[in-house]
């Protein structure tokens, strides 16, 4: 191994083909050039964090008038992403990889963030994957069924982590390296060369940005990384995920800064929510009402939505819709029913905004998406659609009006224990309830809890949140969780370790920016 470079993971059989020194170097001399950055951007996401805090009110940048007001186009898309109506999300598994490309969507978005859980082996044995799908070779036997890719498969997608996340088992000398750096490192490394050959290219979503300097460094590596590979400028293409309040407020740096490389945006709608109860996070004035009651239709989400559009329509890129949790449900014809209804629904509502293209996070779903979209969008895309009216920082911040109830509350603490648990079981990906819920939706349900508790909001039926209700809920839902899943399962789950992850978070004097950084630290960085 060269000098500086430590894997302090289990080297699995398999994993030799992908952490090899050539590969690792590539990982190092990005983590050498651009963790300083990294850092120090993250440093400033907490001092934006201190001003709103201390109520200053968040805005359009004024330095960056000139861009949102300048008459520029990004530099466009691909064939293979001229056309992304319906794509499916999810882990990077190998049965999940296999059946996302043979879907019929036409493109996968392979998810190394918020549908995985960051276990060393799960990362890494995901590179494997999406290598062997790269090459077509990718197959899987399980319990009696054989899983191949079929000929004609959806464009692979690569979702790395966030800045903000660390991957504790890559250390150069002596740092720990950034998932993200990892992620897009690794996969870019050993596949580059291969997919461009393939008449595709290396496709990337990128998570969490919240300002144009975060989109101005992925730039840099793109950069960076195909002068490496003797690749011309522009053979990366990303979609970023407009999933962060500071982030809507800067769409349009977002894409300038990116514009030689960047394809679209995406509505990442449910870390949208957990981003604007984590920005206003102490403000009486802005709390939100039950989850359930914040859907795509109440007024500072569809102006969200439209604003996303408006602006990549404009610079000439796509705009993506987002996730619909809801999932097939076995058994229950009447529950189905009302599921691929609200789906429907859904992407009726996002193809009349103008989106270009939607999400599913299960290949059942895939026909519902598609015929929506056929139905209303018979080209490849809805470019020239621009929907009339320009959004207000009002719009963006004004909180929807609904219910606050003690259903709600019990809600949130169900949903947050049992997706802890299950990220913490290593799996990212957790259909709940018939919704399918990740990071994000575990996020806005101990944000909210916190907030309730730190602003004593008092619920619809009068109780007043505060530590004794959160702590009587937390009880009474663990008891709805051992009932649900029986004693054993209930016992070796990990439930009891994610309620007290659940617990310390919501009950903290600060709000923590990210639940999966603490529990983390304390459970996979071993």
């Amino acid at each position: 191994m060269a000098a500086g470079i430590e894997i302090r993971g289990a080297m699995k059989p398999g994993f030799e083909g992908i952490l090899t020194e050539e590969a690792l170097t590539f990982v190092a001399n990005l983590h050498r050039q651009y963790d300083p950055t990294r850092l120090a951007l993250l440093r400033a996401r907490e001092a934006r964090a201190a001003w709103w805090d201390a109520g200053n009110p968040i805005d359009f940048a004024p330095e960056t008038a000139s861009v949102r007001m300048g008459d520029w186009k990004v530099a466009g898309s691909p064939s293979d992403l001229q056309d992304r109506r319906v794509e499916i999300t999810g882990p990077v598994d190998c049965k999940m990889v296999i059946n996302a490309l043979n879907s019929g969507a036409k493109c996968f978005m392979a998810d190394f963030e918020d549908a995985s859980s960051p276990v060393w082996e799960m990362m890494i044995e995901g590179q494997v994957n999406l290598c062997d799908a790269v090459a077509g070779t990718i197959a899987l036997e399980d319990k009696g069924k054989s899983y191949r890719l079929n000929e004609r498969t959806a464009t692979l997608i690569v979702r790395p982590r966030g800045w903000h996340l660390p991957e504790a088992h890559v250390v150069i000398d002596g740092e720990v390296v950034a998932g993200a750096l990892v992620d897009f490192g690794l996969y870019f490394f050993h596949n580059a060369r291969a997919l461009v050959a393939k008449g595709t290219g290396p496709y990337f979503y990128l998570p969490k940005l919240e300002h144009y300097l975060e989109a101005r460094l992925w730039n840099n590596v793109f950069v960076h990384a195909q002068s490496v590979m003797g690749l011309p400028v522009g053979t990366i293409k990303a979609t970023v995920l407009i999933e962060t309040l500071p982030g809507a407020f800067m769409a349009d740096e977002i894409l300038y800064e990116l514009r030689d490389h960047i394809a679209a945006l995406n509505c990442g709608r449910w870390d949208y929510i957990f981003s604007f109860i984590k920005t206003f996070r102490a403000d009486a004035t802005k709390v939100l009402p039950d989850r359930a009651s914040v859907n795509m239709t109440v007024p500072f989400m569809r102006d969200y939505a439209l604003h996303v559009i408006r602006t990549c329509h404009k610079r000439g890129a796509h705009a993506m819709g987002g996730m619909s949790a809801f999932t097939p449900v076995k058994g229950d014809e009447e529950a189905n029913a009302r599921a691929f209804a609200a789906v429907k629904a859904d992407k009726e509502r996002e193809v009349g905004f103008g989106h270009d293209g939607t999400w599913v996070a299960h290949p059942g779903l895939v026909p519902v998406a598609m015929e929506v979209f056929d139905k209303a969008m018979p080209g490849p895309n809805q470019l020239s659609v621009i929907p009339p009216g320009e959004v207000t920082a009002a719009a963006l911040t004004t909180p929807a009006e609904g219910p606050k109830t003690l259903a709600g509350l019990r809600s949130n603490v169900n949903v947050g224990i049992g997706y802890i648990a299950s990220w913490l079981r290593g799996q990212g990906a957790a259909p709940l309830h018939n919704l399918m819920e990740d990071a994000a939706t575990a996020e806005i349900s101990r944000t909210q809890v916190w907030q309730w508790r730190v602003t004593a909001t008092k619920l619809d039926t009068g109780e007043t949140v505060d530590a004794a209700l959160i702590e009587a809920t937390i009880a009474e839902q663990m008891d709805v969780w051992q009932r649900q899943v029986g004693d054993n399962f209930f016992a070796a789950g990990k439930f009891a370790e994610a309620a007290e992850v659940f617990r310390t978070l919501v009950l903290a004097d600060a709000l923590e920016p990210f639940l999966t950084l603490p529990a983390y630290a304390h459970y996979f960085a071993r």
